[in-house]
C-alpha cells in the first residue's frame, strides 16, 4: 500500500518539483562529488518519467530542462530528450539566452554530442543554422547590434567547442569544410557558408563604392576619415542593411539566403541620415568577421591560422584597415585574430601601436589570461606542493631551483611563496620575493649583467660565460620577469633601451651603443654625419673585438675583411657594427633569457608595446618632481627661461598626466627614471648632462624632436600654447617611430 501511495505521489507531481527538491538538498555538496550527484539526478528523472510524471513548469515558469541546463547536467538532459524529443531544439535555441551561463550550455551539449556520431552532427548542424540566422539578423540595421552581436559570437563559440570535442574528433590539421572535403563533418559548416558569402559580398561592395568616391585622393582611408554627418547620400552611396521581412526568411533546406545586399539598393534607414556607410556597418561586419575566424580556427590545429582566413583578410585588407582607422576599438573588440596570426598582425601593427597605452594594456592582459580557468570556478586551497619554498640566504639559487621544477601552467594562475623557516605567505611575501630577486639578478657576483655607462641601467654581460651556469640563470631571469609581468608585479630593475628592444624583437640602432660605450657611439655618429670619401680611414667590414677574453678580428659579413667602407655603404657598416656590439656579442644570453620569458609572455602579445612602454610595464611609473626638473634645465639656440614658448612648455608639463611626463622624459633622455639626487644628476653620453631645450624655427605641423645622447629637446617656436601642447603630445605618443611631421 505504501509503495502504491508513493507511486501515486510521484505521478501527481511535476518533474520540475521533484528535481528541484532533489537538487536543492545537494547544492552544497563538494564539486568532487559532481559525477555522483549527476547520476542521482539522472536516475531521479528516469524514475519520474517512467512512472508518468508530468513535464510542467513551476509557478515561476521554470521547466525541468531549464534546471538541467542551468546546472550543466547533460545526462539528465539526455533523459528528458529521450522522452520528449522536441526538447532537443529547445536546448539549441537556449544558446541565444544570455542569462544562461555559457560554460553550462557547453557542458550539456558536450555530453549530448558524445552519445553518437549522428547526434554530434545533428547538434553541429542545428547550431550552425541558428548562428547563420543570427548572423543575418546582425547584418540588419533594424536589429539591436549589441544583443545580436553577443548572441552570434556566443553561439559560434559553443559551436566551435562542440566541434573540437566530438566523438573521434579529427586533429590531423585538415582544414575541413574549406578544402573541398565532402565528409559528413565538413557538411555541418554548410549553413554558415551562406553567412560568409553575404559578408564577402558586403566587403566587396563597400570597396567598390569607396573607390568610386575616391576622386583625386590617393588613399582610400582618407574617404573614411571624414566627419560623421557629412553627406554621403548621393547616387553612388551604399544603402544600409535592410532587416529581413517574413517573406525573406532563410530556408536552410533549400539554401536560399535571408537577404542579399544588391537587392537593397536605394533604400535608406531614417536613423542613418547623418552617418556614412562605415559608421553603419563596420561594427556589424567586424563581428561577423570574428565569427568567421572562430569557425575557420576550430578546424585547424592549435597555433595554425586557416589559409582561407588569411586569404580573406588579404583580399579585403584595405577595407578592414579603413574600419579600424575609423573606429580603432574594432581591433580590441573583434580582431583578436591579429594576436594569433603574425602574417596578419604586421599589416595592422602601425594602427595598433597608435592606440592609447592603457587600451593596449587591457587587451594584453585580457588575452594573456584568456586561457586560464573561469573566475567563477570554485576556489581551491593552495596545494602544499605548489608553494615555492625558498631560502633567504641563497634566494637566487634556491628560487632558480624551485621555479625550474614548478608547473608552468600553475605559476601562470597564481604564485605562493614561503621563506624557509618563516610562516608568512600571501601577496606581501610575493612582492618581497620579486623585489629581492630584482636586485639579485643584477648582482655582480653572478656576472649576468653589467651596468651601462650612466650607471643606472643594466645590459647582459658578454663575459657572463665565466659563470658556468650563466645560461640557466639567464633563463631563470627571463622567467622571473615574465612571471612578474604576468601577475602585474613590478621589479626593481631597469635595463638598457637596447635590451628592451631585444625582448620585443625590435632591431637596435647606433644610438643604442651609447649606453655601453658613449665615445664609440659618437664615432659612429661622426661617420654618418660626414663625408668619408677622402679621409683615408681605410675601414673594412671587419672589426677587432673581445672573443672569450682575447682580441680577434671579426667580419661583419662574409668576406668583410676585404670590403672597404665607403660613403655609399657607411650606413650599412654602422648598422652591422651596432648589431655586433649590441646583439651578436650577447646572442646566447639573449636567447636564454627569452626562452624563460616566453614561457609566460607570448611574443605575439608583448609586441603590442615599444621599448619605453615595456619598461613602464615591468618597473612601474616613477615619480617626477616638476619643480626640480625646471630648476635643472638649460636653454640654448636662442631660448631663455622667460620666453613665452618656454613658459607655455612648463605649463603644459604641469597640466599633463604623470604617464605623459614619463613619456617626455623617455623621449628626451632615453630613460623613464630620474637618478638618485634628482635632475641635477642626469647623465648624458659624456657624463653629467642637464636636460636642455633648444629652439627650432617653426613650420606648420612640425613636431618636437630630441637628441637622447645629450638630453636635448628640440622645441619649435610655436605660436600658441594650444599648438605646442598638441604637437608635443603627438610627438610623445608617436616619437619612437621617428616622425617629425604629423
Amino acid at each position: 500500500m505504501g509503495g502504491q501511495n508513493y507511486s501515486m505521489t510521484l505521478c501527481s507531481m511535476s518533474v520540475t518539483s521533484m528535481l528541484r527538491m532533489r537538487w536543492g538538498r545537494q547544492r552544497c555538496m563538494w564539486p568532487a562529488r559532481m559525477v555522483t550527484r549527476r547520476h542521482g539526478q539522472r536516475d531521479t528523472a528516469q524514475i519520474l518519467l517512467l512512472r508518468g510524471a508530468k513535464y510542467l513548469p513551476d509557478k515561476n515558469g521554470i521547466t525541468p530542462l531549464d534546471l538541467c541546463v542551468q546546472g550543466g547536467y547533460g545526462e539528465t538532459c539526455e533523459v528528458l530528450i529521450q522522452y520528449h524529443p522536441r526538447l532537443f531544439q529547445t536546448i539549441i535555441q537556449m544558446t541565444q539566452n544570455e542569462d544562461l551561463r555559457e560554460n553550462m550550455l557547453r557542458q550539456v551539449l558536450e555530453h549530448l554530442s558524445q552519445q553518437s556520431e549522428s547526434q554530434y552532427l545533428k547538434i553541429l548542424t542545428s547550431l550552425a543554422e541558428v548562428a547563420t540566422t543570427n548572423g543575418h539578423k546582425l547584418l540588419s540595421l533594424s536589429s539591436n547590434y549589441d544583443a545580436q552581436m553577443k548572441s552570434l559570437l556566443r553561439i559560434v563559440r559553443i559551436f566551435c567547442h562542440v566541434f573540437r570535442i566530438g566523438p573521434s574528433s579529427p586533429s590531423n590539421g585538415i582544414d575541413m569544410g574549406y578544402n573541398g572535403n565532402k565528409t559528413p563533418r565538413s557538411q555541418v559548416f554548410k549553413p554558415l557558408e551562406l553567412l560568409w558569402h553575404s559578408l564577402d559580398e558586403w566587403l566587396v561592395l563597400i570597396a567598390t563604392e569607396l573607390m568610386k568616391n575616391k576622386k583625386d585622393s590617393t588613399d582610400i582611408t582618407s574617404i573614411l576619415l571624414k566627419q560623421k554627418g557629412q553627406d554621403h547620400q548621393d547616387a553612388t552611396s551604399i544603402p544600409p542593411f535592410e532587416p529581413p521581412g517574413p517573406e525573406s526568411n532563410e530556408n536552410l533546406s533549400t539554401g536560399t539566403r535571408e537577404s542579399k545586399p544588391d537587392a537593397l539598393a536605394g533604400k535608406q534607414e531614417a536613423n542613418a541620415d547623418c552617418q556614412d556607410v562605415i559608421s553603419m556597418t563596420a561594427n556589424r561586419l567586424s563581428a561577423v568577421i570574428q565569427a568567421f575566424y572562430m569557425c575557420c580556427s576550430c578546424q585547424m590545429p592549435p597555433g595554425m591560422t586557416s589559409p582561407r582566413f588569411i586569404e580573406f583578410v588579404c583580399k579585403h585588407d584595405e577595407v578592414l584597415k579603413c574600419f579600424v582607422n575609423r573606429n580603432p576599438k574594432i581591433i580590441f573588440d573583434h580582431f583578436h585574430f591579429l594576436l594569433e596570426c603574425p602574417e596578419l598582425m604586421s599589416r595592422f601593427m602601425h594602427i595598433i601601436k597608435a592606440q592609447p597605452f592603457k587600451d593596449r594594456c587591457e587587451w594584453f592582459y585580457e588575452h594573456l589570461h584568456s586561457g586560464q580557468p573561469d573566475s567563477d570556478m570554485v576556489h581551491r586551497p593552495v596545494n602544499e606542493n605548489d608553494i615555492l619554498l625558498v631560502h633567504r640566504d641563497s634566494i637566487f639559487r634556491s628560487s632558480c631551483e624551485v621555479v625550474s621544477k614548478a608547473n608552468c601552467a600553475k605559476l601562470k594562475q597564481g604564485i605562493a611563496v614561503r621563506f624557509h623557516g618563516e610562516e608568512g605567505m600571501g601577496q606581501g611575501v610575493v612582492r618581497e620575493w620579486f623585489d629581492i630577486l630584482s636586485n639579485e639578478i643584477v648582482n655582480p657576483d653572478y656576472a649576468l649583467f653589467t651596468q651601462s655607462a650612466d650607471g643606472t641601467t643594466f645590459q647582459p654581460n658578454s663575459n657572463s660565460y665565466v659563470n658556468p651556469d650563466h645560461l640557466n640563470y639567464f633563463r631563470f631571469a627571463g622567467q622571473i620577469l615574465g612571471l612578474a609581468l604576468n601577475h602585474r608585479q613590478l621589479v626593481n630593475i631597469y635595463f638598457t633601451r637596447s635590451f628592451y628592444k631585444h625582448i620585443l624583437g625590435i632591431p637596435v640602432n647606433y644610438q643604442d651603443v651609447a649606453s655601453i660605450d658613449p665615445e664609440y657611439a659618437k664615432n659612429l655618429q661622426w661617420i654618418l654625419d660626414n663625408d668619408i670619401s677622402d679621409l683615408g680611414l681605410e675601414l673594412t667590414f671587419s672589426v677587432e673585438t673581445d672573443v672569450f677574453g682575447a682580441m680577434e678580428e671579426v667580419p661583419l659579413k662574409p668576406g668583410g675583411g676585404s670590403i672597404l667602407v665607403t660613403q655609399n655603404n657607411k650606413a650599412e657598416y654602422v648598422q652591422l657594427v651596432t648589431e655586433l656590439r649590441m646583439t651578436r656579442a650577447i646572442q646566447p644570453q639573449i636567447n636564454a633569457f627569452l626562452q624563460g620569458f616566453h614561457m609566460f609572455i607570448p611574443p605575439s602579445l608583448i609586441q603590442l608595446f615599444d621599448e619605453y612602454e615595456l619598461e613602464l610595464l615591468l618597473s612601474g611609473m616613477p615619480e617626477i618632481d616638476v619643480s626640480d626638473w625646471i630648476k635643472n634645465t638649460e636653454y640654448t639656440s636662442g631660448y631663455e627661461r622667460e620666453d613665452p614658448v618656454i613658459q607655455w612648455f612648463w605649463d603644459v608639463v604641469e597640466d599633463i598626466t604623470q604617464e605623459e611626463r614619463v613619456l617626455l622624459l623617455q623621449f628626451v633622455t632615453g630613460s623613464s627614471r630620474v637618478p638618485h639626487g634628482g635632475f641635477a644628476n642626469i647623465m648624458g653620453g659624456s657624463g653629467l648632462q642637464n636636460f636642455t631645450i633648444a629652439a627650432v624655427p617653426y613650420t606648420p605641423n612640425l613636431l618636437p624632436t630630441s637628441s637622447t645622447c645629450i638630453n636635448m629637446l628640440k622645441l619649435p617656436e610655436y605660436p600658441s600654447k594650444e599648438i605646442l601642447k598638441d604637437r608635443l603630445l603627438v610627438a610623445l605618443h608617436c616619437g619612437s617611430y621617428g616622425y617629425t611631421m604629423a
